[in-house]
């Protein structure tokens, strides 16, 4: 019964995180872990959307390509020990806030969440 619950959640995490959302104009992070300073990290980037929706350098105008990796240097990096540290930084401590929308937002806590386990576990971490 309990192997059950666990596909049956792990089928419908699958198909949330293959539904279209709209791109937070204030940026997008990539988070990773740095384990000898057990850390949970997030580096900061901005973009501009344009009016297709698609994220784009906001120097060049340009489409960020979805097939390759694009070098960019964060505007910022964020760290915590914790999910909530991280967080609290994030969403408390920075004025204005880089994140402009509610479901971005909702959505960093879960991978702050799913980072924290991961770093007290010892288990592979890969952003969603």
């Amino acid at each position: 019964m309990m192997n059950q619950a666990i596909a049956n959640a792990t089928a419908l995490d699958e198909k949330l995180s293959a539904r279209h959302i709209d791109l937070d104009p204030g940026g997008y992070f990539i988070i990773y872990l740095n384990r000898d300073e057990g850390l949970i990290c997030a580096k900061h980037y901005t973009n501009v959307i344009n009016d297709r929706g698609l994220a784009c350098d906001p120097e060049t105008g340009k489409p960020f390509p979805c097939d390759q990796k694009v070098e960019r240097t964060p505007s910022r990096i964020y760290s915590g020990r914790t999910a909530k540290e991280i967080c609290v930084q994030l969403f408390e401590e920075i004025h204005p806030c880089p994140v402009t929308r509610l479901d971005h937002a909702a959505y960093l806590g879960r991978e702050f969440q799913r980072a924290e386990v991961a770093l007290f576990t010892g288990q592979e971490y890969v952003q969603d």
